[in-house]
């Protein structure tokens, strides 16, 4: 695959975003700010900021900021390493204002194809030359005419065309699993709320046990209403408490290892293997993880065994209902105990109920699992062929080539 030379000036046009005044900044409204919280550049592509509460912008702006769905945009500022040369696509037409930090891409497509275009620009190639060009001080800048005037070597239209496409569709099949994975943890939230918050899981005949009229009863523990034949418990009637210990070996495995922060890495040994609630020990005591699976926690996280089957789904979806804070035992960083996390009192359902939450929740928590796993291979695969397709290492073959050998 022949590739041609070109600087980026003579391919897109870059324009930055205009200057929003702060008094007009709010909570709600229509139109909502871009900033650089909305670039994924771990991941890649638009991402929902959830770092700000005050992104809607109510003041006067000229249309021509107001961005479409398929924009291409990409960062002027460096608040994080690795972020300038990251790219992302407005997923929505109408509702995102192009801000001063955000610079607007717009190739020129009878040369340069738009997917090919977003994937370019993230590339190794393009970043060394961004970091290289950007100015030096604490937070790093780079400009339109920084970008305008890179060097890039391209394919012919058609295989950029062909390239674009199949970077995108591994995109799409990402972004599906991620988003049918947010709809499974969203009807799992919901039906725990329904069952054991609003109390309305099936009675005997299958219809909502509060809502039909059931009988609640006070229990005096727990300072408010349960149903009939349900009871206080504390977390050790639940679950029993495994203390994390640190793994020395720092070499790439096959099992997680897990911490107050999330996934750290992987090592080739395992310290539990099977359902477990992982409690925070340090740091981020409101982390709370469930997994099934063979893993490792560090020494600020406790893992749990269960003792009653289903216990570790009961759990984990009650802990979003305790306020941790009220258990916090450290003095500078915030910290727990076995002792404060046994000590916690629960609702317990009847044996029968828990078993039947445990039965519908296995499926789609199977369903998330093995979406992710789908999600890193193909995230992975991506990585690897990118840098092989931009360099014409390797090509896509056009689609109407048939490859039938029979």
């Amino acid at each position: 695959m022949k590739l041609t030379r070109y600087k980026l000036s003579e391919l897109i046009d870059v324009r930055r975003g205009a200057s929003l005044a702060g008094e007009y900044y709010a909570t709600e409204g229509e139109l909502m700010r871009l900033t650089l919280g909305h670039f994924d550049y771990q991941g890649g592509g638009f991402k929902d900021n959830t770092s700000k509460n005050d992104l809607y912008f109510t003041g006067p702006v000229k249309p021509e900021f107001i961005l479409s769905e398929g924009d291409i945009i990409t960062p002027l500022t460096e608040q994080t390493p690795g972020l300038l040369g990251s790219t992302a696509m407005i997923t929505e037409s109408g509702k995102y204002i192009q801000s001063q930090d955000v610079a607007l891409i717009t190739p020129d497509e009878s040369k340069f194809d738009r997917n090919f275009c977003y994937y370019l620009l993230p590339s190794k190639i393009v970043k060394q030359q961004l970091a290289a060009g950007a100015q030096q001080t604490k937070i790093r800048h780079t400009t339109p005419d920084r970008i305008k005037d890179l060097t890039v070597f391209i394919p012919d239209l058609a295989s950029q065309k062909a390239i674009g496409q199949l970077l995108r569709d591994i995109d799409r099949k990402i972004a599906l699993n991620r988003e049918i994975n947010r709809n499974l943890e969203a009807m799992a939230r919901q039906l725990y709320d329904y069952w054991f918050v609003q109390f309305d899981f099936p009675d005997e005949n299958g219809k909502p046990y509060k809502s039909s009229g059931s009988k609640m009863v006070w229990n005096e523990k727990l300072k408010r209403e349960i149903p009939e034949g349900w009871n206080a418990a504390l977390m050790k009637d639940f679950l029993v408490i495994g203390n994390g210990k640190d793994h020395k070996d720092l070499e790439t495995g096959i099992y997680p290892v897990y911490g107050s922060g999330g996934l750290m890495r992987y090592v080739n040994d395992f310290l539990f293997s099977g359902e477990s609630v992982l409690l925070p020990r340090k740091g981020s005591l409101s982390n709370f993880m469930y997994v099934n699976e063979s893993f490792w926690t560090v020494d600020t996280m406790f893992y749990t065994k269960e003792k009653l089957k289903g216990a570790a789904k009961y759990i984990y979806y009650s802990m979003r209902y305790v306020d941790i804070t009220r258990y916090d035992s450290g003095t500078g960083v915030p910290s727990m105990t076995s002792i404060s996390y046994y000590a916690m009192p629960f609702v317990k359902p009847t044996n029968d109920i828990i078993k039947l939450f445990d039965e519908i929740l296995s499926p789609w928590i199977a369903q998330i699992k093995h979406n992710e796993v789908q999600i890193k291979n193909l995230t992975k695969q991506r990585g690897e062929l990118l840098p092989l397709l931009m360099n014409g290492q390797v090509s896509v073959m056009p689609p109407e080539v048939n490859c039938d050998l029979s």
